[in-house]
């Protein structure tokens, strides 16, 4: 029996997904997904608006239902269940405070209809104030509080339950960019210290590399890749994610070669990749080869070998510790490169310079269209 314990305890903040399928009218919002989320695992789900994370979020949550399918949650069937019988707990874009409370009042909403007793909520609120470094506001009104400080006690409200899972729904979308990038780290921070199960929804993929374990890339209600940030951004597994993640330049054009010596024939010039190529194509099949802006090299004149793009420099701007360069192919193509701020790289616009990268920095996918980047 102790054994048994142990394990239930340990596996607490699991949450399988399998199978499941949401749909409105003849549209699916999810379909057929497969998902795991170990315990104590920080997850985002990351896609443009549209592709079904808050969907499969709200599934999870019991806001919505599944119309085939599974969902557990430490191993217990969920799928039917209301969200208050699920050991969850959502933070929602709009923090929903209750304006005619105070902050201690509001965190500890949910405590009072559990049949806690008064000491303890004061002490759990106390905590969950704490966490979020927010326990010299427990009598203030939330008029009173700034957007970071509002998001903190949505948290604590959350927290307090001390949920199994606790899911995101992009809680600092309307942050300021300074906000958001402090809240981030705190964020983290907190589920580190907690060791509580995060679900995150985001469209934003700096946000998700950033804090996340793993991410979750989603695409017309289907999981195009999960994994590691790194293993998504330097080995994705479909134009979609490669497009999706970070930026990219495409090279549209007929395959050829072989393996260790693949071509792809674009107007811009000829593209050279030592990579194997993503999904089932071959010598003459329609591909997408994809190159990172921090792969680029922007030189002057031609040094020779594969990958040399002739093209007409365009702008140079500053981007925090780096440098963006755009240009221009003879067919109408934009290069984007990026180098580091101090990089000695051509300046004047106008000029005829050459974009250069190494055939290893080739990623190739079947021909398709690059996706959207619109935010939700």
């Amino acid at each position: 029996m102790t054994t048994t314990h142990l394990v239930d305890e340990a596996r607490a903040g699991e949450v399988t997904l399998s199978g499941v399928s949401r749909v409105y009218g003849r549209s699916y919002a999810v379909r057929d997904l497969d998902l795991h989320v170990d315990a104590g695992e920080f997850l985002s789900l990351l896609g443009p608006s549209g592709c079904g994370k808050t969907t499969t979020l709200r599934m999870i949550g019991g806001f919505e239902y599944p119309d085939a399918g599974s969902i557990s949650i430490a191993q217990r069937h969920v799928q039917a269940l209301p969200p208050h019988k699920r050991p969850v707990n959502t933070v929602f874009q709009a923090y929903a405070l209750f304006p005619h409370l105070s902050v201690a009042q509001n965190v500890a909403y949910g405590l009072r209809y559990g049949r806690i007793p008064k000491a303890e909520i004061r002490e759990r609120v106390a905590e969950a104030l704490a966490m979020v470094r927010m326990s010299g506001f427990a009598d203030r009104m939330p008029a009173q509080l700034s957007g970071g400080q509002q998001q903190r006690i949505a948290l604590a409200r959350a927290l307090v339950n001390r949920p199994a899972v606790l899911l995101l729904d992009e809680p600092m979308s309307a942050l300021d960019r300074k906000l958001r990038e402090e809240m981030q780290i705190e964020l983290k921070l907190l589920q580190q210290q907690l060791g509580t199960t995060f679900v995150f929804v985001t469209h934003d993929q700096e946000e998700a590399i950033t804090m996340s374990d793993r991410v979750a890339v989603m695409n017309h209600g289907r999981l195009e890749q999960i994994g590691r940030p790194s293993d998504v951004y330097d080995a994705p597994a479909s134009a979609y994610v490669a497009g999706f993640i970070g930026q990219q330049n495409f090279f549209s054009g007929t395959l050829a070669g072989g393996p260790g010596a693949w071509s792809v024939e674009t107007p811009a010039g000829t593209v050279v990749s030592s990579r194997e190529p993503v999904g089932s194509v071959s010598a003459g099949t329609a591909v997408e080869a994809a190159v990172r802006p921090e792969n680029v090299r922007v030189v002057r004149s031609p040094e020779g070998g594969p990958n040399e793009i002739p093209s007409t420099l365009m702008s140079v701007s500053r981007l925090g510790a780096s440098l963006q360069i755009i240009t221009i192919t003879a067919d109408g193509m934009k290069i984007v490169a990026r180098a580091p701020r101090d990089a000695d790289v051509p300046t004047t616009p106008g000029i005829a310079v050459h974009c250069r990268w190494s055939p290893a920095d080739v990623h190739l996918f079947p021909a398709a269209p690059v996706p959207p980047t619109e935010s939700e």
